[in-house]
């Protein structure tokens, strides 16, 4: 699934791409997405100019300059880019949004349809969205002595605390783990048993990976890409994700894998300490 550098690339790469047109045209696919798209919106968008494109956590929201946020969210395998108008389209195209000058469209793609396309009237119908989801700040933002108090209040282990997106946003499976490696926590640590110190090491771990990620344009493991339809690199980087049986980046000790939270978990045992308070 897309996590905040993917998607975060994917906006950085349409923003330009973007700002400043107008949509002509709304062509919505057949079968549904996880919510059905409206031909209601469909006929609000049409004229409408993007103003503005950006993230909040792992959704990317454009503006229209009659104050309506567009909002999509890529769910586990889709992609959102723009295209030559003249461009094949790909199987799995669910929504086309032609663009004024009739040369590129906005193309939104998604093999297992578990992403989203929403049309919310206003910016305060989007806030009470992302209120009511319990979505949690961003990871650039996180105030310490918040990070720290929720921490305390999980008995949750530290690589089920960073799924939670009403704990922070947009970190998912992959730099849950890289995170992890970073502040060298031992993912099956308990929230309430983390130091102060160790606290402060993840939530600026959470950072730095998160900035490394961007920069490469996050990771592309299956079919992710980014807003121009290049893959991303920082796949090539990863210190556990995937790792399984690889030797340690820092130690050389045997990358090893659990299940956790439901999830694939990776980490080094060595540099990671135990999962219990030392």
């Amino acid at each position: 699934m897309p996590e905040l550098p993917e998607v975060e690339t994917v906006v950085r790469e349409l923003r330009p791409r973007l700002t400043g047109r107008y949509i002509v045209s709304v062509r919505a696919g057949r079968k549904a997405l996880r919510r059905r798209w409206s031909p209601v919106w469909a006929a609000a968008l049409n004229g409408r100019r993007i103003d503005a494109a950006e993230r909040r956590g792992k959704w990317i929201v454009l503006h229209c300059d009659d104050g309506a946020r567009l909002v999509i969210h890529l769910g586990m395998t889709g992609q959102l880019f723009v295209a030559p108008a003249d461009a094949p389209r790909q199987p799995h195209t669910h929504l086309v949004f032609g663009l004024n000058d009739g040369t590129e469209e906005l193309r939104f793609r998604d093999v297992r349809r578990f992403g989203s396309a929403t049309l919310f009237p206003d910016r305060a119908a989007l806030e009470t969205f992302f209120t009511q989801s319990g979505l949690g700040p961003e990871p650039f933002d996180l105030d310490p002595a918040f990070w720290r108090a929720r921490l305390l209040a999980t008995d949750r282990c530290l690589k089920a605390a960073l799924l939670d997106q009403r704990l922070v946003a947009g970190v998912g499976n992959i730099y849950a783990d890289e995170s992890l490696y970073e502040a060298r926590l031992h993912p099956t640590r308990r929230g309430r048993d983390t130091r102060p110190a160790e606290a402060e090491r993840l939530r600026k771990a959470i950072v730095v990976v998160l900035t490394r990620a961007i920069e490469k344009r996050g990771s592309s493991i299956r079919d992710y890409i980014g807003g121009t339809g290049r893959k991303g690199g920082y796949q090539e980087e990863f210190r556990v994700y995937g790792r399984t049986g690889a030797p340690c980046r820092r130690c050389g000790a045997p990358i090893e894998r659990i299940r956790l939270a439901g999830r694939s978990t990776h980490f080094c045992p060595q540099c990671q300490g135990s999962g219990s308070r030392e």
